[in-house]
């Protein structure tokens, strides 16, 4: 038998074609969702909404006073004091040794450790989120569901779901270990999910059985698809007649106004954005580590400039509450170039710092910051820029979409690094806090991905509507093409059937 290249790319197109043009279908269907629905977050705008004001007047125990009590000795990572766990306030403890360890949680008042989390104190937690008048109807305790797969959850777990009260039947989960509401899901949320992100991620395959190889399937779907979208753009060349015309006076050898020509000419006309968005899909996972540079750790103790320790003689929350003007709704305590830091979160945007000793409003001198900020690396930094605006590397995305609803603020430092892996570092010169960090293969990643897949590009991103014309219109031609191939793997699945 005589091998035929083109016959078996012919037979590869239509088989491979229709194994996946139905997962093809759904991802630019899902992908239309997802531009305007994103899998359900918790953004820190929404969560520093829904917590109470700490008052000023309240019986708050000093850091120094409630960790004596609850037997905690430092060094710590971090402190948070806020009125986030069963409706009243209470210490977020972070030890800085382990790596992933879990907070614990101390009383304000009593300076007790709180146990964890029942279905009692979730509720109350729901209430003070809900508000005044929220009776949160208590859904039983999970480890993971539909709208929590994010890893950033683990800590977390077991989750509690409560659904309050409201026009939206939002879910809240609570966290297990902290008492703390860690995500929030409306009722239009959660239903678009199910033909958005749970399954544009192919979250079907997470939380069962095929969990270990969720990342395989999609990475080996991706690979088939690329595959199949590459051959069928070569069947398509090799059957367009570019000089001549068929018989019919047509380019296409396809009937007109049937599927087949229809597939055919948005085949040609959409191959390229369906290789590219699914490339970049793929590129999404990381696929065998390409873009893990192995670049040391940030040094971020330069900036710290020592561990987090507490003394009688800090400052009171009633005093940095009363120092921040009131309406404080959480106060966050952090080692900041040498100096305990009080930041004091009254809303959205940014905190406001004070010592921790004194309570007096501090500024960071930027010397100093600067200073500290060349010794994240053990190398020589080629220069600090100080952005006003965004750019391609640092951008603020809606709050629903993948990348978004993280704090962005301008103007910030970018630090770029003369060392091996081109490491950028980007620096909010109000707080001291690190960013972000890029190194040369994460910025090709964000090109790869980013760029290719959301189209995050600031031209097209600060002109919408122009953003979503463009989108919806290569995705509708991408989902006219796979819908095509769908109808006639249909037929062709059926031929066998008529048959017999």
């Amino acid at each position: 038998m005589r091998f035929h290249p083109k016959r078996w790319l012919y037979l590869a197109h239509r088989w491979l074609g229709i194994a996946l043009c139905a997962f093809f279908a759904m991802w630019f269907f899902s992908g239309m969702v997802m531009m305007y629905v994103g899998y359900p977050k918790l953004t820190p705008a929404e969560r520093l909404q829904h917590l109470p004001p700490l008052a000023a007047t309240a019986p708050l125990l000093g850091p120094a006073q409630a960790l004596d009590r609850a037997g905690i000795s430092g060094p710590l990572k971090e402190l948070r004091l806020a009125a986030a766990s069963g409706g009243r306030a209470v210490y977020f403890v972070t030890p800085s040794a382990t790596k992933g360890s879990r907070a614990t949680v101390i009383d304000a008042t009593s300076g007790e450790r709180l146990p964890p989390v029942d279905a009692a104190w979730a509720l109350a937690s729901a209430a003070a989120y809900g508000g005044s008048g929220a009776d949160p109807l208590y859904l039983g305790s999970l480890d993971e569901d539909a709208f929590t797969h994010s890893r950033g959850l683990d800590a977390h777990r077991p989750l509690h779901r409560v659904e309050l009260p409201d026009a939206d039947k939002t879910w809240l989960y609570i966290s297990g270990q902290t008492g703390e509401v860690v995500r929030d899901a409306t009722r239009s949320e959660r239903l678009w999910n199910y033909a958005g992100a749970w399954i544009h991620w192919l979250y079907p395959f997470r939380g069962n059985a095929l969990d270990a190889y969720w990342s395989d399937i999609v990475n080996a779907l991706s690979i088939a698809g690329i595959a199949v979208a590459l051959a069928g753009t070569a069947v398509g060349l090799l059957r367009w007649r570019f000089t001549r015309t068929y018989r019919s006076g047509s380019r296409s050898p396809y009937a007109g106004g049937s599927m087949l020509r229809w597939h055919h000419v948005t085949g040609l006309l959409f191959a390229l954005v369906t290789i590219t968005w699914i490339f970049s899909g793929l590129m999404s996972m990381n696929p065998w580590r390409i873009f893990d540079s192995g670049a040391p750790p940030l040094q971020t103790s330069a900036l710290q400039g020592g561990p987090l320790v507490f003394g009688v003689q800090d400052a009171t929350p009633q005093a940095l509450i009363t120092a921040a003007g009131g309406s404080v709704r959480e106060l966050r305590w952090a080692p900041v170039l040498g100096k305990t830091t009080a930041f004091a979160q009254i809303g959205s945007g940014q905190p406001m710092l004070l010592d921790g000793r004194t309570a007096q409003p501090l500024a960071l001198a930027p010397q100093t910051l600067g200073a500290a900020a060349a010794r994240l690396l053990p190398y020589p930094v080629a220069r600090m820029e100080t952005l006003l605006d965004y750019d391609l590397y640092y951008y603020a995305r809606e709050a629903h979409s993948m990348m978004g609803g993280s704090d962005r603020p301008l103007p910030i430092w970018r630090i770029v690094f003369d060392d091996p892996h081109a490491t950028w570092v980007h620096l909010d010169p109000h707080t001291g806090s690190v960013l972000g960090r890029l190194d040369s293969r994460q910025r090709t990643k964000r090109w790869l991905f980013a760029m290719l897949h959301s189209w995050d590009w600031l031209p097209l991103l600060e002109r919408r509507p122009l953003w979503d014309i463009t989108l919806l219109t290569l995705s509708l031609g991408g989902l006219a093409l796979s819908a095509t191939g769908v109808v006639m793997g249909w037929r062709r699945l059926r031929r066998p059937a008529r048959k017999a």
